[in-house]
Protein backbone atom coordinates (compact mmCIF):
# COMPACT_ATOMS: atom_id res chain seq x y z
CA UNK A 1 0.00 0.00 0.00
CA UNK A 2 1.37 3.38 -0.93
CA UNK A 3 0.90 6.92 0.17
CA UNK A 4 -0.04 9.75 -2.14
CA UNK A 5 0.93 9.52 -5.81
CA UNK A 6 4.43 10.82 -6.22
CA UNK A 7 5.39 9.87 -2.68
CA UNK A 8 7.53 6.89 -1.78
CA UNK A 9 5.66 3.94 -0.25
CA UNK A 10 5.45 4.19 3.51
CA UNK A 11 6.88 1.24 5.37
CA UNK A 12 4.79 0.37 8.35
CA UNK A 13 4.91 -1.84 11.39
CA UNK A 14 1.33 -2.89 12.05
CA UNK A 15 -0.04 -5.88 13.88
CA UNK A 16 -3.55 -6.64 12.67
CA UNK A 17 -6.00 -8.82 14.58
CA UNK A 18 -7.57 -11.73 12.70
CA UNK A 19 -11.01 -10.14 12.56
CA UNK A 20 -11.79 -7.40 10.02
CA UNK A 21 -12.18 -4.82 12.78
CA UNK A 22 -10.81 -4.49 16.20
CA UNK A 23 -12.68 -2.27 18.61
CA UNK A 24 -9.91 -1.92 21.11
CA UNK A 25 -6.20 -1.12 20.88
CA UNK A 26 -4.15 -1.22 17.70
CA UNK A 27 -0.42 -1.75 17.58
CA UNK A 28 1.45 0.68 15.37
CA UNK A 29 5.23 0.56 15.28
CA UNK A 30 5.12 -1.49 18.49
CA UNK A 31 3.09 1.24 20.22
CA UNK A 32 -0.31 0.46 21.70
CA UNK A 33 -2.91 3.09 20.75
CA UNK A 34 -6.54 3.09 21.77
CA UNK A 35 -8.53 2.89 18.54
CA UNK A 36 -11.59 4.75 19.84
CA UNK A 37 -9.45 7.57 21.19
CA UNK A 38 -7.63 7.82 17.88
CA UNK A 39 -10.92 8.11 15.97
CA UNK A 40 -12.07 10.85 18.36
CA UNK A 41 -8.79 12.67 17.87
CA UNK A 42 -9.09 12.38 14.09
CA UNK A 43 -12.58 13.89 14.33
CA UNK A 44 -11.19 16.89 16.22
CA UNK A 45 -8.39 17.40 13.70
CA UNK A 46 -10.87 17.05 10.84
CA UNK A 47 -13.09 19.79 12.25
CA UNK A 48 -10.10 22.10 12.52
CA UNK A 49 -9.48 21.48 8.82
CA UNK A 50 -13.04 22.38 7.83
CA UNK A 51 -14.58 18.92 7.71
CA UNK A 52 -17.96 18.45 9.31
CA UNK A 53 -17.73 14.82 10.32
CA UNK A 54 -15.68 11.68 9.97
CA UNK A 55 -16.70 8.06 10.05
CA UNK A 56 -14.98 4.72 9.81
CA UNK A 57 -16.11 1.63 7.96
CA UNK A 58 -14.66 -1.61 6.70
CA UNK A 59 -13.70 -2.96 3.32
CA UNK A 60 -16.40 -5.59 2.90
CA UNK A 61 -18.85 -4.05 0.45
CA UNK A 62 -19.89 -7.39 -1.04
CA UNK A 63 -23.56 -6.71 -0.39
CA UNK A 64 -23.32 -3.77 -2.80
CA UNK A 65 -21.89 -5.80 -5.65
CA UNK A 66 -25.15 -7.19 -7.10
CA UNK A 67 -26.67 -3.70 -7.31
CA UNK A 68 -23.54 -2.30 -8.94
CA UNK A 69 -23.38 -5.17 -11.42
CA UNK A 70 -27.03 -4.74 -12.37
CA UNK A 71 -26.66 -0.95 -12.70
CA UNK A 72 -23.76 -1.42 -15.10
CA UNK A 73 -25.55 -4.19 -17.01
CA UNK A 74 -28.48 -1.86 -17.68
CA UNK A 75 -26.10 0.72 -19.11
CA UNK A 76 -27.10 3.37 -16.59
CA UNK A 77 -23.49 4.59 -16.52
CA UNK A 78 -23.83 5.88 -20.08
CA UNK A 79 -20.55 6.87 -21.67
CA UNK A 80 -18.66 6.69 -18.38
CA UNK A 81 -16.88 3.60 -19.64
CA UNK A 82 -14.33 3.76 -16.84
CA UNK A 83 -17.05 2.56 -14.47
CA UNK A 84 -17.47 -0.65 -16.44
CA UNK A 85 -13.71 -1.05 -16.85
CA UNK A 86 -13.18 -0.86 -13.11
CA UNK A 87 -16.16 -3.11 -12.51
CA UNK A 88 -16.37 -4.62 -9.04
CA UNK A 89 -13.04 -3.10 -7.99
CA UNK A 90 -15.18 -0.11 -7.02
CA UNK A 91 -16.81 -2.26 -4.34
CA UNK A 92 -13.56 -3.87 -3.22
CA UNK A 93 -11.32 -1.33 -1.49
CA UNK A 94 -8.65 -3.91 -0.65
CA UNK A 95 -8.29 -4.70 -4.36
CA UNK A 96 -8.09 -1.07 -5.38
CA UNK A 97 -5.47 -0.33 -2.73
CA UNK A 98 -3.89 -3.56 -1.44
CA UNK A 99 -3.40 -3.54 2.31
CA UNK A 100 -6.48 -1.44 3.06
CA UNK A 101 -8.13 -2.53 6.30
CA UNK A 102 -10.29 0.48 7.20
CA UNK A 103 -11.77 3.45 5.37
CA UNK A 104 -11.99 6.83 7.06
CA UNK A 105 -14.76 8.88 5.47
CA UNK A 106 -15.22 12.63 5.69
CA UNK A 107 -17.84 15.13 4.61
CA UNK A 108 -17.41 18.84 4.05
CA UNK A 109 -20.33 21.27 3.81
CA UNK A 110 -20.06 23.58 0.82
CA UNK A 111 -22.72 26.27 0.99
CA UNK A 112 -20.92 29.64 1.12
CA UNK A 113 -20.92 31.33 4.50
CA UNK A 114 -23.18 34.18 3.30
CA UNK A 115 -25.86 31.89 1.85
CA UNK A 116 -29.29 33.31 2.82
CA UNK A 117 -31.86 31.22 4.67
CA UNK A 118 -34.18 31.14 1.66
CA UNK A 119 -31.46 29.92 -0.70
CA UNK A 120 -33.59 27.06 -2.03
CA UNK A 121 -36.29 29.46 -3.17
CA UNK A 122 -33.70 31.77 -4.73
CA UNK A 123 -32.13 28.92 -6.66
CA UNK A 124 -35.46 27.59 -7.89
CA UNK A 125 -36.30 31.10 -9.11
CA UNK A 126 -33.14 31.17 -11.24
CA UNK A 127 -34.57 28.30 -13.26
CA UNK A 128 -37.51 30.49 -14.27
CA UNK A 129 -35.25 33.05 -15.97
CA UNK A 130 -34.48 31.41 -19.34
CA UNK A 131 -31.93 33.99 -20.44
CA UNK A 132 -29.68 33.31 -17.43
CA UNK A 133 -27.21 30.44 -17.29
CA UNK A 134 -27.50 28.33 -14.15
CA UNK A 135 -24.46 26.58 -12.70
CA UNK A 136 -24.70 24.09 -9.84
CA UNK A 137 -23.96 25.64 -6.47
CA UNK A 138 -21.01 23.38 -5.72
CA UNK A 139 -19.20 24.52 -8.87
CA UNK A 140 -19.36 28.27 -8.27
CA UNK A 141 -16.25 28.36 -6.09
CA UNK A 142 -12.89 26.65 -6.12
CA UNK A 143 -12.55 23.11 -7.43
CA UNK A 144 -13.62 20.91 -4.52
CA UNK A 145 -11.27 18.13 -5.63
CA UNK A 146 -8.33 20.37 -4.74
CA UNK A 147 -9.85 21.67 -1.52
CA UNK A 148 -10.92 18.33 -0.08
CA UNK A 149 -7.88 16.40 -1.26
CA UNK A 150 -5.48 18.97 0.13
CA UNK A 151 -7.16 18.93 3.52
CA UNK A 152 -7.33 15.15 3.54
CA UNK A 153 -3.58 15.14 3.04
CA UNK A 154 -3.17 17.47 6.02
CA UNK A 155 -5.37 15.18 8.07
CA UNK A 156 -3.19 12.22 7.13
CA UNK A 157 -0.11 14.16 8.23
CA UNK A 158 -1.75 14.86 11.59
CA UNK A 159 -2.49 11.16 12.05
CA UNK A 160 1.05 10.24 11.05
CA UNK A 161 2.51 12.60 13.63
CA UNK A 162 0.39 10.86 16.24
CA UNK A 163 0.82 7.20 15.29
CA UNK A 164 3.89 7.13 13.08
CA UNK A 165 4.13 6.16 9.39
CA UNK A 166 1.26 4.14 7.95
CA UNK A 167 -0.05 3.21 4.52
CA UNK A 168 -2.84 5.27 3.04
CA UNK A 169 -4.39 6.78 -0.04
CA UNK A 170 -6.83 9.69 -0.19
CA UNK A 171 -9.78 10.09 -2.55
CA UNK A 172 -12.47 12.61 -3.32
CA UNK A 173 -14.71 11.84 -6.25
CA UNK A 174 -11.74 10.19 -7.89
CA UNK A 175 -10.78 6.63 -8.82
CA UNK A 176 -13.23 3.71 -8.56
CA UNK A 177 -14.60 4.33 -5.08
CA UNK A 178 -18.18 3.77 -3.86
CA UNK A 179 -18.19 7.08 -2.02
CA UNK A 180 -21.86 7.29 -1.12
CA UNK A 181 -21.97 3.68 0.04
CA UNK A 182 -18.89 4.09 2.22
CA UNK A 183 -20.30 7.33 3.63
CA UNK A 184 -23.61 5.68 4.48
CA UNK A 185 -22.00 2.67 6.11
CA UNK A 186 -19.80 4.91 8.25
CA UNK A 187 -22.63 7.06 9.56
CA UNK A 188 -22.32 10.18 7.42
CA UNK A 189 -25.98 9.81 6.53
CA UNK A 190 -28.34 7.60 4.57
CA UNK A 191 -28.84 7.17 0.84
CA UNK A 192 -31.72 9.35 -0.31
CA UNK A 193 -34.03 8.28 -3.09
CA UNK A 194 -31.98 10.49 -5.42
CA UNK A 195 -28.94 8.30 -4.45
CA UNK A 196 -27.15 11.18 -2.68
CA UNK A 197 -26.23 10.96 0.99
CA UNK A 198 -28.57 12.79 3.37
CA UNK A 199 -27.75 13.89 6.88
CA UNK A 200 -30.38 14.93 9.42
CA UNK A 201 -28.32 17.92 10.54
CA UNK A 202 -26.87 18.93 7.18
CA UNK A 203 -29.08 17.82 4.31
CA UNK A 204 -27.05 16.83 1.25
CA UNK A 205 -25.04 19.94 0.41
CA UNK A 206 -21.64 18.51 1.20
CA UNK A 207 -18.67 16.85 -0.45
CA UNK A 208 -17.37 13.41 0.45
CA UNK A 209 -13.84 12.14 0.78
CA UNK A 210 -12.07 8.99 1.92
CA UNK A 211 -8.77 7.82 3.32
CA UNK A 212 -8.00 4.16 2.70
CA UNK A 213 -5.72 3.07 5.54
CA UNK A 214 -3.95 -0.07 6.62
CA UNK A 215 -4.80 0.54 10.27
CA UNK A 216 -7.59 -1.51 11.83
CA UNK A 217 -9.90 1.07 13.40
CA UNK A 218 -13.19 0.73 15.27
CA UNK A 219 -16.13 1.35 12.96
CA UNK A 220 -18.75 4.04 13.46
CA UNK A 221 -22.43 3.18 13.33
CA UNK A 222 -24.42 3.70 10.11
CA UNK A 223 -27.34 6.14 10.11
CA UNK A 224 -30.94 5.06 9.62
CA UNK A 225 -32.97 6.35 6.69
CA UNK A 226 -35.48 9.19 7.06
CA UNK A 227 -37.00 9.76 3.63
CA UNK A 228 -40.24 8.00 4.48
CA UNK A 229 -42.85 8.34 1.76
CA UNK A 230 -41.37 11.56 0.40
CA UNK A 231 -40.36 11.41 -3.25
CA UNK A 232 -40.01 15.09 -4.04
CA UNK A 233 -36.62 14.50 -5.62
CA UNK A 234 -38.06 11.91 -7.98
CA UNK A 235 -41.03 14.05 -8.95
CA UNK A 236 -39.02 17.21 -9.65
CA UNK A 237 -36.27 15.68 -11.80
CA UNK A 238 -36.72 17.39 -15.19
CA UNK A 239 -35.62 14.35 -17.19
CA UNK A 240 -37.00 11.71 -14.81
CA UNK A 241 -33.51 10.31 -14.35
CA UNK A 242 -34.40 8.82 -10.95
CA UNK A 243 -36.14 5.79 -12.42
CA UNK A 244 -36.91 4.24 -9.02
CA UNK A 245 -36.05 4.99 -5.40
CA UNK A 246 -32.25 4.81 -5.06
CA UNK A 247 -31.91 4.13 -8.81
CA UNK A 248 -30.42 6.74 -11.14
CA UNK A 249 -30.13 6.41 -14.90
CA UNK A 250 -27.14 8.67 -15.45
CA UNK A 251 -27.88 8.83 -19.17
CA UNK A 252 -30.86 11.06 -18.38
CA UNK A 253 -29.27 13.07 -15.56
CA UNK A 254 -28.57 16.70 -16.46
CA UNK A 255 -25.43 16.71 -14.34
CA UNK A 256 -24.13 13.79 -16.37
CA UNK A 257 -25.22 15.29 -19.68
CA UNK A 258 -23.59 18.68 -19.05
CA UNK A 259 -20.41 17.42 -17.38
CA UNK A 260 -19.53 13.78 -17.99
CA UNK A 261 -21.08 13.17 -21.39
CA UNK A 262 -18.97 13.87 -24.44
CA UNK A 263 -20.38 14.47 -27.86
CA UNK A 264 -23.95 15.33 -28.78
CA UNK A 265 -26.66 15.55 -26.14
CA UNK A 266 -29.66 13.40 -27.11
CA UNK A 267 -32.13 15.59 -29.00
CA UNK A 268 -35.12 14.42 -26.98
CA UNK A 269 -33.49 15.58 -23.73
CA UNK A 270 -32.34 19.01 -24.87
CA UNK A 271 -35.68 20.82 -24.47
CA UNK A 272 -36.00 19.52 -20.90
CA UNK A 273 -32.64 20.88 -19.77
CA UNK A 274 -33.85 24.46 -19.60
CA UNK A 275 -31.11 26.94 -18.67
CA UNK A 276 -28.96 24.50 -16.69
CA UNK A 277 -25.50 24.80 -18.23
CA UNK A 278 -23.32 22.97 -15.70
CA UNK A 279 -24.84 20.40 -13.39
CA UNK A 280 -28.30 20.35 -11.85
CA UNK A 281 -29.42 20.89 -8.25
CA UNK A 282 -33.15 20.31 -8.67
CA UNK A 283 -33.40 17.16 -6.57
CA UNK A 284 -31.57 18.91 -3.73
CA UNK A 285 -33.47 22.17 -3.98
CA UNK A 286 -36.79 20.47 -3.18
CA UNK A 287 -35.46 18.11 -0.51
CA UNK A 288 -36.96 19.01 2.89
CA UNK A 289 -33.78 17.97 4.66
CA UNK A 290 -31.81 20.71 2.95
CA UNK A 291 -33.42 23.33 5.14
CA UNK A 292 -30.73 22.12 7.55
CA UNK A 293 -27.90 22.50 5.02
CA UNK A 294 -24.89 24.10 6.68
CA UNK A 295 -22.58 26.88 5.61
CA UNK A 296 -18.82 26.59 5.41
CA UNK A 297 -16.57 29.46 6.45
CA UNK A 298 -13.79 28.35 4.08
CA UNK A 299 -13.35 31.07 1.45
CA UNK A 300 -12.73 28.37 -1.17
CA UNK A 301 -16.46 27.85 -1.57
CA UNK A 302 -17.36 31.52 -1.87
CA UNK A 303 -19.06 32.21 -5.16
CA UNK A 304 -16.85 33.61 -7.90
CA UNK A 305 -17.94 36.71 -9.70
CA UNK A 306 -19.97 35.92 -12.80
CA UNK A 307 -21.06 32.44 -11.77
CA UNK A 308 -24.65 33.55 -11.16
CA UNK A 309 -26.83 36.06 -12.97
CA UNK A 310 -24.80 36.05 -16.19
CA UNK A 311 -26.71 36.02 -19.46
CA UNK A 312 -26.40 33.07 -21.80
CA UNK A 313 -25.19 35.35 -24.58
CA UNK A 314 -22.38 36.71 -22.39
CA UNK A 315 -21.19 33.26 -21.37
CA UNK A 316 -21.50 31.97 -24.93
CA UNK A 317 -19.32 34.82 -26.11
CA UNK A 318 -16.30 33.71 -24.09
CA UNK A 319 -13.36 32.77 -26.26
CA UNK A 320 -11.46 29.66 -25.30
CA UNK A 321 -8.76 31.74 -23.61
CA UNK A 322 -11.41 33.65 -21.67
CA UNK A 323 -13.05 30.38 -20.65
CA UNK A 324 -9.74 29.00 -19.38
CA UNK A 325 -8.94 32.20 -17.52
CA UNK A 326 -12.34 32.62 -15.91
CA UNK A 327 -12.57 28.97 -14.88
CA UNK A 328 -9.01 28.58 -13.61
CA UNK A 329 -9.10 26.62 -10.37
CA UNK A 330 -12.78 25.83 -10.94
CA UNK A 331 -14.31 22.38 -11.55
CA UNK A 332 -15.97 23.83 -14.65
CA UNK A 333 -12.68 24.00 -16.50
CA UNK A 334 -12.45 20.24 -16.91
CA UNK A 335 -15.35 20.05 -19.37
CA UNK A 336 -13.44 22.25 -21.81
CA UNK A 337 -14.60 25.07 -24.03
CA UNK A 338 -16.33 22.82 -26.55
CA UNK A 339 -18.73 21.24 -24.06
CA UNK A 340 -19.23 24.65 -22.44
CA UNK A 341 -20.46 26.04 -25.76
CA UNK A 342 -22.52 22.90 -26.40
CA UNK A 343 -24.34 23.27 -23.09
CA UNK A 344 -24.95 26.96 -23.63
CA UNK A 345 -26.29 26.39 -27.13
CA UNK A 346 -28.90 24.03 -25.73
CA UNK A 347 -29.92 26.56 -23.08
CA UNK A 348 -30.08 29.31 -25.69
CA UNK A 349 -32.31 27.22 -27.92
CA UNK A 350 -34.60 26.60 -24.96
CA UNK A 351 -34.69 30.31 -24.17
CA UNK A 352 -35.58 31.14 -27.79
CA UNK A 353 -38.37 28.62 -27.66
CA UNK A 354 -39.95 30.69 -24.89
CA UNK A 355 -39.25 34.15 -26.26
CA UNK A 356 -37.61 35.56 -29.36
CA UNK A 357 -34.34 37.30 -28.53
CA UNK A 358 -32.30 38.97 -31.26
CA UNK A 359 -29.20 39.02 -29.04
CA UNK A 360 -29.28 35.25 -28.56
CA UNK A 361 -29.84 34.65 -32.27
CA UNK A 362 -26.93 36.92 -33.14
CA UNK A 363 -24.64 35.13 -30.65
CA UNK A 364 -25.59 31.75 -32.06
CA UNK A 365 -25.14 32.93 -35.65
CA UNK A 366 -21.59 33.95 -34.77
CA UNK A 367 -20.78 30.33 -33.88
CA UNK A 368 -22.48 28.65 -36.86
CA UNK A 369 -19.13 27.83 -38.43
CA UNK A 370 -17.31 26.86 -35.25
CA UNK A 371 -14.45 24.42 -35.68
CA UNK A 372 -16.17 21.77 -33.58
CA UNK A 373 -18.83 19.65 -35.22
CA UNK A 374 -20.50 19.18 -31.85
CA UNK A 375 -20.80 22.92 -31.32
CA UNK A 376 -22.07 23.46 -34.87
CA UNK A 377 -24.75 20.80 -34.44
CA UNK A 378 -26.07 22.26 -31.19
CA UNK A 379 -25.97 25.80 -32.56
CA UNK A 380 -27.98 24.69 -35.58
CA UNK A 381 -30.48 22.93 -33.32
CA UNK A 382 -30.84 26.05 -31.20
CA UNK A 383 -31.43 28.28 -34.20
CA UNK A 384 -33.99 25.88 -35.64
CA UNK A 385 -35.68 25.29 -32.34
CA UNK A 386 -37.23 28.65 -31.66
CA UNK A 387 -40.48 30.39 -32.48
Amino acid sequence: MTGQPGRKPLRIGLVFPDQAFYNGDVTISSTQINGSQLVSQVQAWAQELGFSQIGVTGVDLSSSEPGLTDWLAQGFHGTMTYMAVHGLKRARPAELVPGTVSVITVRMDYLPVDTPSDWQTIEIDRLTRPGEGVISIYARGRDYHKVVRGRLQKLVEQISRQVGPFGYRVFTDSAPVLEAELAARSGQGWRGKHTLVLNREAGSMFFLGEIYVDIALPVTDPASGHCGTCQSCMDVCPTQAIVAPHRLDARRCISYLTIEHEGAIPIELRPIMGNRIYGCDDCQLVCPWNKFARRNALPDFDERSGMTGASLATLFGWTESEFLRKTEGSPIRRIGHERWLRNLAVAMGNALRIKEDAGLVQALEARKNHGSGVVREHVAWALDYHV
